[in-house]
């Protein structure tokens, strides 16, 4: 699933593919997904956007913002796709741009998806609000003192590194995808608790979270996901499906995969002792 890299990735590709293009028509809904969600009416989006320009895209998060003349497309957690002039779209999808160059997109909910179209300051979505208003540890103002009052507040204190990083949208976009490298790189176990983690490990996290977030971005986002154009990512993950059972590379020892709050943790047995 897309998360912070994978998106500020795709936000370039839209740039550099989509940026200009004029859009012929829109198709969205016509296949119903219990966790597609829309903005209102999804009939009437080709009404919204039709004959309207594509302009800059933005990461938020695991989303991309992308500005159409007076409207906005969010989309959030789905696959995307690119498709050239005459070239076969898929039989089903959950939203469909085609632009009057024969070009298009479609974007495919898996698990779950935001398709959202709206008018500026209409949509009510506090996961998008939190998105905009916190910073992105992407950018230089996510610092060492910033990441410090985070992972000191009394309230994180009891939860494991796991929970304090991938829930209740302290840091948008760092989901249970790319913690798991995070985590195996700064050599700490997903259940440690935060409140027993010396200085040297806590500045372990937040050195992996600056480098291995900037690492994945420049490489085009991970190997488990796909871009723009159907090829996968070219960091290649240190833990994730590809990798379990596999030796770890740097003590020999085994990536085990276990259920854990609802989803699944990745570790080594060896690296990141609990």
């Amino acid at each position: 699933m897309i998360e912070l890299p994978e998106a500020a990735y795709l936000a370039k590709q839209f740039n550099e593919t989509l940026k200009g293009k004029k859009i012929a028509s829109v198709i969205a809904g016509l296949y119903p997904h219990k966790f597609a969600f829309y903005h209102g009416d999804p009939a009437g989006y080709d009404t919204l956007m039709r004959g309207k320009t594509v302009g800059e895209t933005i990461p938020r998060a695991g989303m991309l913002e992308t500005q159409v003349d007076d409207v906005v497309l969010l989309l959030g957690y789905v696959a995307l796709m690119f498709h050239a002039k005459d070239e076969k779209r898929p039989k089903k999808h959950h939203l469909l741009i085609e632009f009057e160059d024969g070009t298009a997109i479609s974007a495919t909910v898996q698990l779950y998806g935001e398709l959202y179209c709206f008018r500026e300051g209409e949509l009510q979505n506090p996961y998008y609000d939190i998105a905009k208003s916190k910073l992105s540890p992407l950018s230089d103002e996510f610092d060492r003192a910033y990441f410090n009052r985070l992972i000191t507040s009394p309230d994180v204190q009891k939860l494991s590194a796991k929970a304090f990083l991938a829930t209740e949208q302290r840091i948008p976009g760092l989901g249970n995808g790319v913690l798991q490298d995070i985590l195996y790189n700064a050599r700490i176990h997903p259940k440690r608790k935060v409140g027993m983690l010396t200085d040297g490990e806590k500045d372990a996290i937040y050195n992996s979270i600056k480098s291995t977030l900037k690492e994945m971005t420049e490489r085009g986002g991970r190997d488990t996901e796909k871009d723009l154009f159907g090829r996968p990512g070219g960091y290649k993950t240190r833990l994730s499906q590809l990798t379990l059972d596999k030796p770890c590379p740097v003590c020999g020892g085994r990536i085990i995969k276990e259920p854990y709050m609802g989803g699944s943790i990745y570790f080594c047995d060896g690296c990141q002792k609990i």
